[in-house]
């Protein structure tokens, strides 16, 4: 599986270490590794992970030493056991021990992200539904980002404000309601409008209007239950607000389209990845 094609990976790489480089680079490597010295290493999982963010570790390293040599045998979107090795590489040294926590930095996130996501997609397997991202990521690694969730086994949402109208609570009650709001989105000429309902009520309201799939928001188990009945398949729904890992099998099971998680982009933490000199 691929980052999207238009994603600048030379621009990320060479804007992130222009970050940690500063005005005068790696005064460490500079000052304590002799020029000609080579780094042999490995870069290993320390723990079960998804895989994500592996091209961009190979960016980092060559961006540096276009000569190193580097090997693996996982790609991104697999899961592999503690102990297993991302990557071996071979260069010069001062390159590699500079480019090392730029490119740790963008797998370990990545591949945390990834690694949450499928705990989420695990524990509502065989219910139906897809798992969803949402926008709820660090500005500017909203691509990354949303790719590792795709890594982990999830749908990606929106992409952003262009791709589709999402109504919320806030524009309903700015526009005097679901259906004037619908209405709207329609005449504009949006494709895809997602409303969010809170109440049983508004159903009928934001289909009849034109909404073209339900964002259940904050709704138990039985209330989704409910609402996907009423809806009876005209629009996809999507269960949203507060999952957690122990009661997304529960929701997935109403018989909701989807289930949005935030936190897969919001919090998931990094995982343990390191870099480990092997000598010749």
């Amino acid at each position: 599986m691929q980052l999207p094609p238009d994603f600048d990976v030379d621009g990320f790489v060479t804007a992130t270490l222009a970050e940690d480089l500063g005005p005068v680079g790696d005064v460490t490597s500079a000052a304590v590794i002799p020029a000609d010295a080579r780094f042999t290493g490995v870069m290993m999982a320390r723990e079960p992970i998804a895989v994500a963010g592996m091209r961009l570790a190979e960016a980092f390293f060559r961006a540096l030493d276009p000569a190193v040599e580097m090997t693996r045998d996982v790609y991104d979107g697999d899961r592999v056991p503690a102990g297993t090795v991302l990557l071996r590489l071979s260069g010069n040294a001062r390159a590699m021990l500079t480019a090392e926590r730029s490119a740790l930095n963008t797998v370990q996130h990545l591949a945390g992200i990834a690694t949450m996501t499928a705990a989420y997609v695990d524990a509502m397997a065989d219910t139906g539904a897809r798992l969803l991202d949402t926008r709820k990521t660090i500005p500017g690694l909203r691509v990354l980002e949303k790719y590792a969730t795709r890594m982990g086994g999830a749908c990606n949402h929106r992409m952003g404000l262009w791709d589709a109208a999402m109504i919320k609570d806030n524009h309903v009650a700015v526009a005097g309601g679901i259906a004037p709001a619908v209405e709207r989105a329609v005449a504009a000429g949006i494709a895809r409008i997602i409303v969010e309902v809170d109440r049983i009520d508004q159903i009928e309201a934001a289909i009849g209007a034109g909404a073209t799939h339900l964002l259940l928001d904050n709704m138990g188990p039985d209330l989704l239950a409910e609402a996907v009945a009423i809806v009876a398949g005209r629009v996809p729904t999507e269960a949203s607000g507060g999952v957690r890992l122990d009661t997304i099998g529960a929701i997935a099971a109403t018989g909701v389209t989807y289930v949005s998680v935030g936190r897969l982009t919001q919090s998931a933490p990094a995982v343990d990845i390191g870099l480990d000199f092997e000598p010749a």
